[in-house]
C-alpha cells in the first residue's frame, strides 16, 4: 500500500514549482466539485465566470505572469457526464486566469494508453498521484520522485497534450456545456 498524504499537505507545491505544473484529470466527476458554491450555480444554469479574487485564479495569474505554466488535460466521455459538463463550464475561468486546459475524449485516451488515474506533475520531476474512489472522493495523494514513474508520467503528458483540444474549441464541439 502506497504512503498517502492529504491533499492539503501538497498545496505548497503549487507555490514552489519552478517551471510547470501539469495535471491529467481522468474522473467522471469529483466530490469536491459537487460541494462547491459553483456547483449550485452550475445547476441553476448560471455562468461560472472568471473571479480575479479567487485564490486559484490569483495564483495561476501570478505564476503565469512570472512565465510559469499551469496546464492540464481533462478526459471527457461521450456524452459528457454531469461532472465533466461542470468542468467544461468552469474551465473557461481557469483559462482566463492563464491556465492552459485541453480536453480529450476518453476513447482517444484509452487508444493512446493514458493512465486511468489523476496526477499533477511538477517540473517533470515530482509526480503527485491522486487516489480517488468511485464516488470521486480523494483518499490521499502519493508523492513519487522515482525516475521511471516520473518518466512514464512525462510520456503520458506529452501524448495527452499532442491529442487534446483546447477548451474553447472543445466546447464548440459539445454545445450542451455552455
Amino acid at each position: 500500500m502506497p504512503s498517502l498524504v492529504p491533499f492539503e499537505e501538497i498545496v505548497h507545491l503549487f507555490e514552489e514549482f519552478d517551471h510547470t505544473a501539469w495535471r491529467l484529470e481522468t474522473q467522471r466527476g469529483y466530490a469536491t466539485d459537487r460541494v462547491s458554491r459553483n456547483w449550485a450555480r452550475f445547476q441553476r444554469g448560471e455562468s461560472l465566470g472568471y473571479d480575479p479574487s479567487s485564490p486559484w485564479h490569483a495564483s495561476v495569474r501570478e505564476k503565469t505572469q512570472q512565465g510559469k505554466v499551469f496546464a492540464r488535460v481533462r478526459l471527457v466521455d461521450a456524452p459528457p457526464t454531469e461532472g465533466q459538463r461542470f468542468l467544461l463550464a468552469s474551465g473557461l475561468a481557469n483559462v482566463e486566469a492563464g491556465e492552459d486546459i485541453r480536453n480529450l475524449h476518453r476513447t482517444d485516451a484509452q487508444r493512446i494508453g493514458l493512465p486511468e488515474f489523476d496526477f499533477w506533475l511538477f517540473d517533470s520531476r515530482l509526480l503527485a498521484r491522486f487516489h480517488i474512489d468511485d464516488q470521486g472522493v480523494t483518499s490521499g495523494v502519493e508523492l513519487i520522485d522515482d525516475a521511471p514513474a516520473v518518466l512514464r508520467a512525462c510520456q503520458a503528458r506529452d501524448a495527452a497534450w499532442h491529442h487534446a483540444v483546447p477548451t474553447k474549441e472543445f466546447q464548440a464541439q459539445v454545445p450542451s456545456t455552455a
